[in-house]
């Protein structure tokens, strides 16, 4: 057996390839920092202040602020002045660090990635012994979708999102049913129901303190069109003409029993509208990803882990776009089709109806 000469150009290359995933890791962490402190939003505001300045428009201790934004200069999000002891955040990267970016806030994700460090060790033993993780150890996750969801929702459901099902926006004004499967903490419905108050927009989940902030949110909104249930997805009451799932599919311990479920549960002229994540279901495919390595990261860190934890299926979140239409039309979906919303990198939209049903 021949052993294939190691070529140090490529050897060194690739050394530095793995220390950028030092700093950059490091660097999502700190990120994650100024997210969750608001840090980002104060700086926005701010002309170029010292870390006093800073840490007292921030309310925050001093000491930990110098040195959070000395790992904000050395890694290019903050601009350094060393004669005047001033930092400033360029809008040009408030743009991608701010709350006031709303969807192009890209700093939100960040707190995912210390939730899946709180279960790194557990989930090594999964490595050896095999299945998963319940969703009760990630008692994180419910709070930081509802914001992730949120900075989506608000700007994009109603106006980019609904529109993608030809004449959905009006029988929704009309008034229709609509289920959202896996409803979190029922942001989609709270923006459905409030968007389109002639509508009845109902949110199920397996999560009971999800459905409590969900309820508790509709009812400070004064939403009594929208409501919420304790539910298994893959045994849903009654009939809709309208059910959507966001995001949520590839984490359900039974994925297909919960699209013949739906399929069963739509009228004749309903649909089904189904956000997942925009990948394919060739590995190879997802070479180019932008976010491949990040997808394969959640999906290894809770969406296969929590759904083989549940006895389940273990989809992933790298399911992709082909063992989606499959899926679909094994489910009963004979017609299929799959949109793009402008901006959106991340997610693909499936609009299904089951066979024999007519497109509007």
């Amino acid at each position: 057996m021949s052993v294939r000469e190691l070529d140090a150009e490529k050897q060194e290359a690739f050394a530095g390839r793995v220390v950028d995933v030092l700093n950059d890791a490091c660097l999502g962490l700190m990120t994650s920092l100024g997210h969750q402190t608001g840090l980002f939003d104060v700086m926005a505001g701010l002309a170029p202040s010292t870390s006093e300045e800073v840490a007292r428009a921030a309310g925050m201790n001093e000491r930990y602020v110098r040195e959070w934004l000395g790992g904000m200069v050395v890694a290019g999000f903050v601009e350094y002045d060393p004669e005047r002891r001033t930092y400033a955040l360029p809008p040009e990267h408030a743009a991608s660090l701010t709350r006031a970016a709303g969807s192009d806030n890209l700093a939100a994700m960040m707190p995912f990635l210390a939730m899946m460090g709180e279960v790194e060790q557990e989930l090594l033993g999964h490595f050896r012994s095999g299945g998963g993780m319940p969703y009760s150890a990630y008692p994180r996750f419910q709070q930081l979708q509802a914001e992730e969801s949120a900075r989506v929702y608000d700007l994009a459901l109603v106006d980019a999102i609904v529109p993608l099902v030809p004449g959905l926006a009006e029988r929704l004004r009309a008034g229709i049913d609509v289920l959202d499967v896996g409803t979190g903490e029922g942001h989609a419905v709270t923006v459905l129901a409030k968007a389109f108050p002639a509508s009845r927009v109902t949110g199920i989940d397996i999560a009971e303190n999800g459905i409590a902030a969900a309820r508790a949110s509709a009812a400070e909104l004064g939403l009594d069109n929208a409501r919420f249930e304790v539910a298994d997805s893959a045994a849903i009451g009654g009939s809709y003409d309208l059910v959507t799932a966001f995001d949520v599919i590839h984490d359900l311990a039974r994925p297909t029993g919960t699209l013949a479920a739906i399929a069963g549960a739509l009228r004749p002229d309903g649909v089904f509208l189904m956000g997942d994540v925009a990948a394919s279901s060739r590995l190879e495919e997802n070479v180019e990803h932008p976010l491949a390595p990040a997808l394969y990261t959640f999906s290894t860190f809770y969406c296969m882990t929590v759904s083989l934890g549940e006895g389940g299926e273990g989809l992933g979140t790298v399911w992709g776009e082909q063992t989606a239409r499959r899926m679909l039309a094994e489910a009963g979906f004979g017609s299929v089709e799959v949109e793009r919303v402008e901006g959106d990198i991340l997610n693909l939209y499936y609009v299904a109806r089951p066979d024999g049903a007519a497109k509007d």
